[in-house]
């Protein structure tokens, strides 16, 4: 069963991201990242810039299968024809269809706004109707 978990209070959401993914490679996961074509072209310039001496390695679906294979992060606008089901991070105000083929999905939810966190309520409610435990993460306690 797909295990779900909301990370509460990202006062900047792409930026939680980069530090998620980074925790995540170096824990042996593997990403996808779904999102918009904005949000993604956004995180990429990100991941590319981590920190001064970090980058994260990643491909976007338009690279190609042998490129994807080779990533440790795919940014997608779409689940289809992915080739990692391990982490799914979900940048998209709706549940995604297919999530299920992923072991983890991770929502990130914004600490100011309002719009997102209404989004991120209804998906807790989806997720919940299908009978899936969600895990909460409080950003804000952890600070």
């Amino acid at each position: 069963m797909t295990e779900i978990a909301f990370h509460f209070n990202a006062p900047d959401k792409l930026a939680y991201v980069c530090r998620f993914a980074r925790k995540a490679l170096r824990h042996g996961a593997k990403l996808v990242i779904l999102g918009d074509v904005s949000q993604l072209t956004r995180l990429s310039t990100q991941l590319w810039s981590v920190s001064p001496v970090d980058f994260l390695a990643h491909a976007s679906q338009a690279d190609g299968a042998p490129m994807l294979v080779a990533s440790p992060i795919v940014l997608a606008q779409q689940l289809q024809n992915l080739p990692h089901h391990d982490v799914l991070v979900n940048l998209t105000s709706q549940v995604p269809a297919d999530f299920e083929h992923f072991t983890r999905v991770v929502e990130i939810v914004s600490s100011s706004d309002e719009m997102d966190r209404h989004e991120a309520r209804a998906r807790w409610r989806d997720y919940a109707a299908r009978g899936l435990s969600i895990v909460r993460h409080d950003l804000q306690l952890k600070s």
